[in-house]
């Protein structure tokens, strides 16, 4: 993996830094100090995987066979990875209904990759999905560090199991696909991209697993993950950004819908998490304009862009949108496919070439 012409390499998590900035800053200690420890590791990884990048990764067989391999580790509430064997695959359902979630989810995740787009595993080549849970202690967050799977508990007020979602689960394994393809740069407009493509997946993810049509899903990332005291649904939401949350320790959910609203922020990678509203509420117009299971045809274009080879690692929001064009028309011809996702560009205010 490259560094991205001196950004820092991909470090993933689903928790954006300006949540738990702000978070760090709660008078209440029970909410302030799980922040500033998830913060300072979230640091720690981030590093980790800087040096990794540098220093070459562990080889992993990859098997193309069309069958999942998924391995669950259990942290015990330490940080060493990968921790404690306690599931491999094939294996019964054991007591932990953490370590269940978490090896249906990268089943759901690894499911859909190959049933709607013949993608064998993360890589398309079979890549063994590894998992660690119960990683730290009131660990707010959960990541993918280039290698495998990590989530925390949450603390309990803010943030409940990072297992539960399993659009979260979908989203950082997403981030592999993106790792193993386009490779998009984690800083500004190639960043959003890299996140939206990840919240983009994990919510078709969800809407496989409980067989919903883009009319019946909600287009939420995260809902349940937050905690009842917590005032909000979600951490984003693709149908309206700017509204998953608006608490008085959270703060209001920042995400723009259109290019109108765009965020200039140093902070964030240039605001990744942020500014991945705009085309995420694109590729939401895009399905339900279309209607019936959005990973079918608008899904099957964003793949057909993320995985065609080009989609360069410094793309902007134009250069996706125009090859979402192309990509409609190349697959569905002049139809209503080619005429909902020119349209959904034009709605949140990103030309197309």
């Amino acid at each position: 993996m490259t560094t991205h012409g001196g950004f820092e390499p991909v470090f993933c998590t689903i928790v954006p830094p300006h949540v738990l900035d702000k978070l760090s800053q709660a008078e209440d200690p029970a909410l302030a100090g799980p922040a500033r420890r998830t913060l300072q590791r979230d640091a720690f990884e981030r590093t980790q995987r800087r040096l990794t990048t540098v220093l070459g990764a562990t080889a992993v067989a990859s098997v193309a066979d069309g069958k999942p391999q998924r391995t669950i580790h259990d942290a015990r509430h330490g940080t060493d990875l990968p921790g404690h064997k306690v599931r491999g695959e094939g294996d019964k359902p054991g007591k932990d209904a953490t370590v269940n979630r978490a090896y249906a989810g990268l089943g759901a995740t690894f499911e859909l990759l190959l049933t709607a787009y013949q993608r064998d595993s993360i890589d398309g080549n079979g890549l063994p999905l590894d998992a660690t849970v119960h990683y730290d202690r009131d660990y707010n967050n959960a990541f993918w560090n280039g290698e495998q799977m990590v989530f925390g508990d949450g603390d309990g007020e803010i943030f409940l199991d990072f297992t539960i979602p399993i659009d979260v689960i979908g989203h950082e394994l997403v981030h592999g696909v993106t790792q193993y393809t386009a490779n998009l740069t984690y800083f500004g407009q190639p960043g959003a991209l890299n996140e939206s493509v990840s919240d983009v997946f994990g919510a078709l993810i969800k809407q496989y697993t409980l067989g919903q049509t883009a009319a019946e899903a909600d287009w939420l990332i995260g809902a349940g993950l937050l905690a009842p005291r917590v005032t909000g649904v979600a951490l984003r939401s693709m149908k309206e950004p700017g509204t998953a949350y608006d608490d008085d320790v959270l703060g209001k959910d920042p995400q723009p819908a259109t290019m109108d609203d765009f965020v200039r922020t140093g902070r964030d990678n240039g605001g990744v998490h942020i500014n991945s509203g705009i085309p995420n509420h694109a590729f939401y117009l895009a399905a339900t304009a279309l209607g019936g299971h959005a990973w079918e045809r608008a899904g099957q274009v964003w793949y057909d862009v993320l995985t065609g080879g080009e989609l360069k690692e410094e793309a902007m929001f134009t250069d996706f949108a125009t090859l979402t064009v192309k990509a409609a028309r190349e697959r569905f011809g002049d139809g209503e496919e080619l005429d909902a996702v020119s349209k959904a560009w034009e709605q949140v205010g990103v030309r197309t070439l």
